[in-house]
C-alpha cells in the first residue's frame, strides 16, 4: 500500500497535478470507508464528480472551492469563476446541471460592495447557466484568518437517460476535439498580478458551457470529457490517457494559442498545456461522428474556435505525445502542480 509519508501539506498537493493525486491516492482516498452511493459512480473514480441513482433516474454532484487571487481579474469574478467550474464539471460527466449549493466564507472588513458585485456575477452567470441556487452557507472570518472570500460550490446535474461520461471511457481511433484556445484564464490572472500589459487586453475564458457539451452530446458518440482547469490541457489529457490506458496524439498546430498567452508564457517560464482553463472542453470522440460534433460545437457561443487537435491511439498506453510543428514528437506529462497558484 502507498501510504502518504509527507510531514506537512505543501501548495503542490492541491495544485492538481501529480502531486495532488499522491496525496488524493494515498491518504484522502483510504480515509474514507464508504465511497459509492445508490450504485452510482463512486469517489474511486476520481472524476469530475459522481452520481447516485434513484427511482431510475441518475443524478450527477460535483463540488469545488474557489480561492482566486485576484478576486476580480480580466474578463470575470469568482462569482463567475464559482459558478462556471462546478457547472462544467458537471457538464464535463454528460449531465445537465439544474442547480447550485455554495458555501461563501469572508474576512471581517471585506467591502460590502465588492460581495454585492460577487452576488450579482453569481446571478448572472446562474442565469446564463440555467442553473438556480437553491442553497447556502455564510459565515465570516476574523482579520487576518482569511485572505479576502472564499467560495464553494455544488453542482447538481441530471442525466436524463444518458450514460455518464467518464474519463475512462476513450478508444483507439477516437478523435480529441478543444473547444478553444489554451491558458487564456491562467495567463490574464498572472498578468494582472505582475502588472504585464498587452496591446489587447487578455481575458479569462471563464464561462459555463453547458450550452457547448449539449450540442455535442446531441449528435452522439462522445466516448470522454475533462475540462482543462488545474494542470491545464497536459493535465486533462493525462487523465484521460491514464484512466482509458491509451495514448493520445495532439497536433501542436491545431493547439490554439494567443499571442499574447505565448508572449506572456514565455516572459514567466511558463508552459501554456499546463496552465489553467475555466471555459474550455476535451472532448475525446469517436472518428466516425467527429466532423459532426466540431460542426455543432462551433455553432455555440462558447464552442467558436473548436479544433479537431489530435487522435487515440492504443500503442503507449496511458501517455499524451505531441507532433512539433517541427517534425518531431516529445511526451506532455501530467505537471506535478499547478505553475500559477490560486488561479481557481
Amino acid at each position: 500500500m502507498n501510504i502518504f509519508q509527507d510531514e506537512i501539506v505543501k501548495l503542490e498537493h492541491g495544485a492538481g497535478g501529480s502531486a495532488m493525486d499522491h496525496i488524493v491516492n494515498s491518504l484522502i482516498l483510504s480515509s474514507f470507508s464508504r465511497r459509492r452511493a445508490l450504485n452510482g459512480v463512486s469517489l474511486d473514480a476520481l472524476d469530475d464528480g459522481a452520481s447516485i441513482i434513484t427511482d431510475g433516474q441518475e443524478i450527477v454532484a460535483s463540488i469545488d472551492g474557489h480561492i482566486v487571487d485576484p478576486i476580480f481579474f480580466p474578463g470575470g469574478d469568482i462569482g463567475r469563476l464559482a459558478i462556471s467550474g462546478a457547472v462544467n464539471d458537471v457538464s464535463a460527466m454528460g449531465a445537465e446541471p439544474v442547480a447550485i449549493l455554495d458555501s461563501i466564507i469572508v474576512e471581517e472588513g471585506f467591502s460590502t460592495s465588492s460581495l454585492r458585485s460577487i452576488l450579482e456575477s453569481m446571478d448572472e452567470t446562474s442565469v446564463e447557466a440555467g442553473v438556480s441556487i437553491i442553497n447556502g452557507d455564510f459565515k465570516v472570518m476574523p482579520r487576518g484568518h482569511l485572505k479576502g472570500i472564499t467560495i464553494s460550490t455544488c453542482c447538481l446535474g441530471i442525466l436524463r437517460g444518458r450514460k455518464p461520461i467518464l474519463d475512462s471511457g476513450a478508444s483507439p481511433g477516437d478523435k480529441i476535439i478543444l473547444t478553444g484556445s489554451i491558458g487564456d484564464h491562467g495567463i490574464a490572472l498572472m498578468s494582472t498580478r505582475e502588472g504585464i500589459a498587452f496591446d489587447t487586453e487578455l481575458k479569462s475564458d471563464v464561462a459555463p458551457i453547458w450550452s457547448t457539451v449539449k450540442a455535442a452530446l446531441d449528435v452522439g458518440g462522445v466516448r470522454a470529457m475533462k475540462d482543462p482547469t488545474r494542470g491545464g490541457l497536459s493535465s486533462a489529457l493525462n487523465e484521460i490517457a491514464q484512466k482509458s490506458n491509451i495514448s493520445i496524439w495532439i497536433d501542436e498546430d491545431k493547439v490554439l494559442i494567443k499571442d499574447e498567452v505565448r508572449a506572456a508564457s514565455e516572459m514567466l517560464g511558463l508552459d501554456p498545456y499546463e496552465v489553467t482553463c475555466e471555459g474550455r472542453m476535451v472532448i475525446c470522440v469517436s472518428e466516425s461522428k467527429a466532423q459532426s460534433v466540431l460542426e455543432a460545437v462551433r455553432k455555440t457561443r462558447y464552442g467558436a474556435e473548436a479544433e479537431i487537435i489530435g487522435e487515440v491511439k492504443q500503442e503507449y498506453p496511458g501517455n499524451v505525445l505531441i507532433r512539433t510543428v517541427v517534425g518531431g514528437t516529445r511526451i506532455i506529462r501530467k505537471p506535478i502542480g499547478e505553475p500559477i497558484p490560486r488561479v481557481c
